[in-house]
């Protein structure tokens, strides 16, 4: 009997933070990250000064921590339940944060009590068809909220989404796939406007060296 095909959520229980077996140690949180080069590029300051706050995709819960220690009130949502778990056991003690397991356009769909800002940091934005998902973020912003999003640049001519495998997960008997949308920043600020946020900046901020990847860097706002 063939075997049923893996789910996005059973891809990233598996994906990084992959640190080995057994529990393992909280990382630090002594910035607010939106790039892969720690200390390079923004910081928390992109998304203005929110009494609340919505992450989609926290996966360790790092940038949702550093808010909530700011004195944000931050809820996580993300759709693995290892990485949840995980984030759940090491920020047990940070009562400004909290994480909610399942998949973000569902919660997002769920209740209408507003947040100031919507964010992912290489999260859930990169991996959902913004079609679906920008509408409903739209409807759960508070008039003048913030919504950024960080992923990496675009793969010249591999627009649209693309598939992700995890072929180099050791020990997997079968690759693992998911999609990611790539756009142009262009695009991303088309998409935006058709979806009613304006004061869009959406660019590629270059990496700390030559040769290393850059970072797509996007931050709209919803008509107040």
């Amino acid at each position: 009997m063939p075997h049923p095909p893996p789910t996005p959520a059973a891809y990233w229980d598996t994906y990084m933070p992959h640190r080995g077996e057994g529990d393992q140690p909280a990382p630090v949180v002594d910035r607010f990250e939106w790039t892969q080069y720690p200390g390079h590029g923004p910081g928390a300051e992109v998304l203005g000064h929110p009494c609340r706050a919505l992450e989609l995709g926290p996966a360790e819960g790092k940038e949702a921590v550093f808010l909530a220690r700011q004195g944000v009130e931050v809820i996580g949502v993300d759709l693995s339940p290892v990485q949840v778990a995980r984030a759940r056991g090491w920020w047990r003690e940070d009562p400004r944060v909290s994480f909610v397991c399942g998949d973000v356009c569902d919660y997002l769909a769920s209740d209408s009590e507003p947040f100031d800002a919507v964010y992912s940091v290489w999260g859930a934005v990169w991996f959902t068809d913004p079609e679906q998902m920008f509408p409903l973020v739209a409807k759960r912003l508070a008039p003048g909220g913030i919504f950024a999003f960080s992923q990496a640049e675009p793969v010249v001519g591999s627009y649209g989404p693309q598939p992700m495998r995890g072929k180099w997960l050791e020990g997997r008997e079968r690759e693992l796939t998911v999609l990611r949308w790539q756009y142009k920043p262009e695009v991303w600020s088309d998409l935006l406007k058709r979806h009613g946020f304006t004061d869009i900046d959406a660019r590629v901020l270059g990496p700390p060296e030559a040769g290393k990847l850059g970072t797509l860097m996007v931050r709209a706002r919803i008509a107040g």
